[in-house]
């Protein structure tokens, strides 16, 4: 009998991971649309008083850093949902969550659940994901082929070869 990894019944075109692999791009922009969604509702929370407002108001323009936030929040979170740049959006996002963390939170308390940071360090990681991951299925980047072009091709040619997808 041959146990080799490849002929495991696991590896198999039928098991359940190779099922799984398949949704995998879909799962990934759903969680895209889903976080997007959720960051631009925190900025338009705080800049426009809608959904319960920032406090109970808004946050006066160009106060520093509340109201840059918010904007951040609002234009990338919008970018993310649509997956119009995706990578570019998350990072910023990703990079101005690690700033509320560590400039807001953290100086209260060592762990997120001692100083109320859990929503931007969970922010700040889902965004670090999606630079790594890129948009998934249904960003509309692909849709319209924005960044298309061949090199674009490839890297999908690549990822479903099971090889990392360079930036």
């Amino acid at each position: 009998m041959n146990n080799s990894p490849d002929n495991s019944p696991d590896n198999g075109p039928n098991s359940l991971a190779a099922r799984l692999d398949q949704g995998r791009p879909y799962a990934l922009g759903l969680f895209r649309i889903v976080v997007g969604l959720l960051f631009a509702c925190h900025g338009a929370a705080s800049l426009f008083g809608v959904l319960g407002g920032a406090m109970g108001g808004t946050v006066p323009a160009g106060t520093w850093p509340g109201w840059y936030a918010a904007v951040i929040q609002l234009v990338c979170g919008v970018l993310v949902l649509a997956g119009v740049g995706t990578r570019s959006a998350a990072f910023l996002a990703s990079g101005s969550m690690a700033y509320a963390y560590f400039k807001v939170h953290q100086p209260e308390a060592l762990f997120p659940l001692q100083n109320s940071g859990e929503t931007a360090a969970l922010f700040c990681w889902c965004f670090a994901l999606l630079v790594f991951t890129g948009p998934g299925a249904l960003a509309l980047d692909r849709f319209f082929g924005a960044r298309g072009g061949t090199a674009a091709k490839a890297g999908e040619e690549r990822e479903k070869q099971g090889a990392p997808i360079a930036a």
